[in-house]
């Protein structure tokens, strides 16, 4: 029993001791990449000048085309990130402040991710490499439920988000791999021979004073950030469609334009359209509040 308890101890011991250089060794390849996603780039960035800068879901990182702004003469990048929420889209913004950023204006899409407060596992993931070494990641995820477990246990949180930040993305990293998310001023246009779904039901959907969407608009303010807010097209297909009037109901300042854009032959998929539709969006946003 006494050779048991001990080769026990010795296994658990040497359990803890690989993952911790597991831990350093993934983390010092992951944080020191910079172009492989916009979180990594954000971080790794400092002192630079906008004059536009979108935030927001796949419905921003899809939706607007940088170039429609860059060739009216604005500077402008799209740092829109599919899958994320306003939990990440408040930490960027965060982030981008204590770099320094100039940003004279945000164009932020909050129209679906108004009803949740919670993270998105995916985006949540490029964080994790820097959640030891950057104070403002650390304080935005303390009051997650796993926070201990991910801060405080070697290696837990590349196994928990091996799929985003595992070995794979280790050796893309190390190997140099290229990504295109960069690419276009982060603007990800969807080409598609063949279209999506083009039906959908957000009828379940409840809107709520969302403390994430509370915290950009606090932060604008303090930083001098013209804000605006928008709803973006969806398919006329969709059932429950009056959940854009419920957000701007309660949020006044987010304009609704669900309808601006609404033939089918400007889709991809039901809620997001194709790169003609972007464009026909991007001009009507640059016209309405650009005056162009």
């Amino acid at each position: 029993m006494k050779r048991f308890f001990k080769l026990t101890i010795l296994f658990l011991g040497i359990l803890f001791l690989a993952s911790l250089l597991l831990d350093v060794i993934y983390t010092s390849i992951l944080s020191n990449s910079e172009k492989r996603n916009k979180v990594e780039n954000i971080i790794h960035t400092k002192n630079k000048k906008y004059d536009v800068v979108f935030m927001g879901t796949s419905r921003a990182n899809n939706h607007f085309v940088t170039k429609v702004f860059e060739d009216k003469g604005y500077k402008a990048f799209n740092y829109g990130i599919s899958g994320a929420h306003l939990f990440e889209t408040s930490l960027l913004l965060k982030l981008m402040i204590a770099n320094n950023y100039q940003i004279k204006n945000l164009v932020l899409e909050a129209d679906l991710s108004i009803c949740n407060e919670n993270r998105d596992e995916g985006t949540t993931a490029r964080f994790m490499p820097y959640i030891h070494g950057n104070e403002i990641i650390k304080n935005h995820y303390k009051n997650e439920p796993d926070f201990y477990q991910i801060y405080y246990l070697p290696f837990y949180r590349y196994v928990k988000f091996d799929s985003k930040i595992g070995f794979r993305e280790v050796y893309d990293v190390t190997s140099k791999k290229p990504t295109n998310t960069l690419h276009n001023k982060g603007y990800y246009p969807l080409i598609s021979h063949k279209k999506g779904n083009m039906k959908n039901d957000i009828s379940s959907l409840k809107v709520i004073r969302n403390k994430y969407y509370e915290e950009i608009k606090q932060i604008c303010k303090q930083n001098n950030i013209k804000l605006t807010v928008v709803m973006t097209p969806m398919c006329k297909n969709t059932k429950g469609l009056n959940y854009f009037n419920k957000v701007h109901q309660l949020y006044p300042e987010i304009h609704n334009f669900e309808n601006v854009v609404t033939d089918d032959k400007y889709f991809a998929s039901c809620g997001h359209l194709n790169h003609e539709g972007a464009l026909l969006y991007s001009q009507y946003i640059l016209k309405t509040f650009f005056n162009e």
